[in-house]
């Protein structure tokens, strides 16, 4: 093909540019897709005791920040950070049947506000705020936002890098026969631990799983690695059990998503249907991008894979342990 050569360089060029752009933003990005939550719950007529929850990125707060009707003055307010988030609790006394509410600031961000008001007599309210529409009118009744999970879900896996690595490391690391089964065995397992953490209240430490995750990452670089090497290994005979396993756990970080903002009253078990949905969809996506890629530049130029392949390895290990340090440094020296 005459015009090969020059597409192979815009491609090289191109995964080299994405690559350093990942490296810059993935520290940041990995696992934090969390909008803000605010919730406000009427505990006697006209008194409310209100929740905001806002994502804390690099140690800085964003500046957003709800702003309540005039008369609704906060009394008795908390503030606490708990990991990476920032929490704070206040009581009002005031009429939420009318005017409105507005995150201030949210306009500047990229990020969502779910919007949870529990009346004791009329309609509850449900509503996502963002950045293009950071207004709530409490007079109009609104459901609880279920299908906004499923692009939570979405984004959860096209911007939580740390899981992408591990799907790219599977891709590279399982042969094509074995690729169908061993993505189904990982999607199962972190169904089974999704479930289980958000609807059965079963729960870990978020830095042992963050950690962990982490691993799981670095191992699968080593494991491609030895792969291409021609060296046999048990993750290449079994890949499915080894990605169940490591599924398992990566359903408890797919939870830690979930637990900053929680689910609609009365719609849970729909919302996490389709957060679920949501994650295997990005995560098709993302495996059909990496097959049709690697179909292009095996059709132009074949001898070019195994460079290919050994770079993206080396990176998948490096960006693996990069994480692993950091977050075990984080845990246990709060750096």
């Amino acid at each position: 093909m005459p015009n090969s050569s020059g597409l192979i360089r815009w491609l090289t060029a191109f995964l080299a540019g994405f690559v350093v752009w990942l490296m810059s933003a993935a520290p940041a990005a990995a696992h934090e897709v969390r909008p803000a939550y605010l919730e406000v719950i009427e505990t006697s007529p006209g008194v409310y005791d209100v929740t905001w929850k806002q994502p804390v990125l690099d140690g800085r707060r964003l500046k957003i920040d709800p702003v309540f009707p005039n008369d609704c003055a906060r009394e008795g307010e908390y503030v606490a950070s708990p990991g990476g988030t920032l929490v704070q609790r206040w009581t009002t006394s005031c009429d939420l049947n009318q005017g409105e509410i507005r995150i201030d600031g949210l306009e500047r961000t990229l990020t969502d506000a779910f919007v949870r008001i529990d009346r004791l007599e009329g309609d509850d309210i449900g509503a996502v705020l963002r950045p293009s529409s950071p207004v709530l009118d409490l007079t109009v009744p609104t459901g609880a936002p279920v299908t906004t999970y499923f692009r939570i879900g979405v984004e959860h896996i096209i911007f939580g890098w740390d899981h992408l690595l591990f799907v790219l490391g599977m891709v590279l690391l399982v042969r094509p026969k074995q690729l169908l089964l061993t993505l189904t065995a990982f999607t199962v397992a972190h169904s089974i631990t999704l479930a289980a953490a958000t609807l059965g209240g079963v729960t870990l430490p978020g830095p042992p799983v963050e950690i962990t995750i982490a691993m799981s990452i670095a191992l699968l670089g080593a494991e491609a690695m030895h792969r291409i090497k021609g060296w046999d290994t048990l993750s290449q005979r079994i890949p499915w059990a080894i990605a169940f396993g490591f599924g398992l756990i990566h359903g408890f970080g797919f939870a830690g998503a979930l637990a900053e903002i929680g689910l609609p009253k009365g719609a849970e078990a729909m919302a996490l249907l389709l957060f679920n949905v949501g994650v295997e969809a990005g995560q098709v996506l993302f495996v059909s991008a990496l097959l049709a890629a690697a179909f292009v530049v095996h059709k132009l130029a074949a001898k070019r894979m195994v460079p290919v392949r050994v770079g993206l390895a080396y990176f998948i290990g490096f960006m693996g342990s990069y994480w692993a340090v950091e977050r075990i440094a984080g845990a246990f020296f709060g750096v």
